[in-house]
């Protein structure tokens, strides 16, 4: 399911992408000959007008074919070549698609705070009644990972033989945990299903505190909030913009020192790796996977916008310099440049697929 849900998020950011790049070129009178989700081999396709409308095989991208984007457009449907149309409409097509990946995610922040966005508050500012205790995560070998217990599990009640836990927050589940006599028994809910784990509490589970007996849990108070229009929309502006500025940071950071061999690995998420994201964000419900998603956009678009050559930035930046020097790039130097910039996105692709890979074992 981790794996369906992970092609279906990647299926439609990428078609978000690639229809911005799509409808803009068809804007700017642009040939478009192909609109491609997914890498070859292609699987099937379809041909309306000019365009072949394609599903590949590889679900990890996809691509706009515009007549005459590396320098071919030698026939006699020339004037409609992305080379010959206007600098200023080529720039748009190629931010059409970061355009796009932004404004989604700008969007999702806008319905999860009209619906309700599941937010941790602290124990000394909270609704008693809205308010619940949620299993956030469980530590790997612990008691609770080995009954079982899901992360987003909501806690109902919890007992053991000295009696039950009266108040639930975090601090008197703890409490009650390392007081307890023998095994506590916990009810919860989790996708609307009722479930009930009995665990024994043992000591060396906190790395932290190795003599105290916990079952190996972290708990927080989740609070359902929902925002008006207005304060929705301020918030989902902040939160895009916010959100941008630490993606740009975190990943220019990242790729200029792995440009000197000090890139920390441990700090990027591969395919592998974001598709268990997935899944995780999905145990804690729709609203949840819907955010996580708008922030796999935003690093899709941060990602294109790089000005490294075969991706939407590099490919911006050959457009600044036909403008600046007056004349078309030769073609073979371009698909070169470019050449080597898919490669070194491939090497990086790479490594941090090995790098979660290496996790998980």
């Amino acid at each position: 399911m981790t794996i369906i849900l992970f092609i279906a998020v990647l299926f439609f950011l990428i078609l978000v992408h690639e229809l911005g790049h799509f409808v803009t070129a068809k804007w700017a009178r642009m040939r478009v000959d192909e609109f491609a989700i997914g890498f070859p081999p292609r699987l099937f396709s379809i041909k309306k007008g000019e365009t072949e409308y394609s599903i590949n095989l590889l679900p990890i991208g996809g691509y706009v074919k515009i007549f005459g984007e590396n320098g071919d457009s030698a026939d006699s449907d020339s004037s409609r070549a992305f080379g010959m149309r206007p600098k200023l409409h080529q720039a748009i097509v190629l931010l059409a698609g970061v355009a796009m990946n932004i404004l989604i995610a700008w969007l999702i922040f806008f319905a999860v705070a009209m619906i309700g966005t599941p937010t941790i508050v602290s124990e000394e500012d909270y609704d008693k009644d809205k308010a619940f205790l949620t299993i956030t995560s469980t530590v790997s070998g612990s008691p609770a990972d080995e009954a079982g217990i899901p992360s987003g599990a909501k806690v109902i009640s919890v007992q053991s033989e000295s009696g039950s836990l009266n108040t639930l927050t975090p601090t008197a589940f703890t409490n009650f945990v390392t007081d307890s006599d023998g095994a506590v028994t916990i009810h919860y809910t989790h996708k609307d299903d009722l479930g009930s784990v009995t665990i024994e509490p043992r000591s060396g589970v906190i790395e932290s505190d190795p003599e105290r007996e916990a079952i190996g849990v972290a708990t927080a108070l989740v609070e359902n909030k929902k925002l008006g229009p207005v304060d929705a929309l301020v918030s989902a502006s902040m939160r895009t913009v916010n959100s941008l500025w630490a993606i740009t940071v975190g990943i220019t950071s990242f790729i200029a020192s792995s440009f000197t061999f000090s890139a920390n690995l441990e700090e990027v998420t591969g395919p592998i790796g974001i598709a268990g994201m997935v899944g995780d964000a999905a145990e804690f419900g729709f609203v949840t996977l819907m955010v996580f998603t708008a922030f796999i956009s935003l690093n899709l678009a941060v990602i294109n916008l790089l000005p490294i050559p075969a991706l939407d930035g590099g490919r911006l930046l050959f457009v600044i310099a036909e403008a600046v020097i007056r004349r078309p790039i030769n073609p073979e130097w371009m698909a070169r440049v470019n050449l080597i910039g898919f490669a070194f996105l491939i090497l990086l692709m790479v490594a941090v697929t090995y790098n979660d890979i290496v996790r998980i074992i």
